[in-house]
């Protein structure tokens, strides 16, 4: 009896996870684009990119201001995964972690991931302070303004204009 095996591609699944970078200290343009380069591998990719943005910084306020850059990324990862993957990059960036809200060469935020709702001990999706930040909000205006969040009912535009941060945020750059 002869036993026949059929191999045949499937492809993954991708969802639509996006991220957001910021960073204080060190050659931040310069860690986003080895942020970038990380993040283009086997597990996914950049699909599009933001503006880079300067903001004051939110909550500790004595420190540098940040730069932050919304990312759309592909990955057929979990979100367990990516959350594991993006921390590992910010340890390789020197992310120490030794005051909430404090300076930092790199933070990789998971904002979004499909309309997935996440609650565990280590991950809550859409990430729970997203759209309380104009750090956040203006660079997700210019890469998914009609995206809707899917416990808030409401895509950015409107997230963005009921949005009460009156933190200062610049676009610095196109993309």
């Amino acid at each position: 009896m002869r036993i026949c095996a059929y191999f045949y591609s499937v492809k993954q699944y991708e969802s639509d996870t996006i991220l957001m970078l910021g960073g204080n200290l060190g050659d931040v343009k310069s860690n986003f684009e080895v942020v970038h380069s990380k993040l283009g591998n086997e597990k996914g990719s950049i699909y599009k990119q933001s503006s880079l943005y300067q903001s004051d910084p939110w909550g500790d306020t004595d420190q540098p201001p940040f730069l932050n850059q919304a990312i759309w990324y592909k990955t057929s990862l979990s979100a367990e995964n990516l959350l594991e993957m993006v921390l590992e990059i910010e340890n390789e960036m020197g992310r120490v972690r030794n005051r909430k809200n404090g300076p930092r060469t790199m933070d990789i935020d998971i904002l979004l991931i499909d309309n997935q709702v996440i609650n565990t001990n280590k991950l809550t999706i859409p990430h729970p302070r997203m759209h309380l930040r104009r750090f956040n909000m203006m660079p997700l205006m210019e890469l998914i303004p009609d995206w809707i969040h899917p416990v808030l009912g409401k895509n950015i535009s409107e997230l963005m204009n009921l949005c009460t941060d009156e933190t200062a945020v610049f676009k610095i750059n196109n993309k």
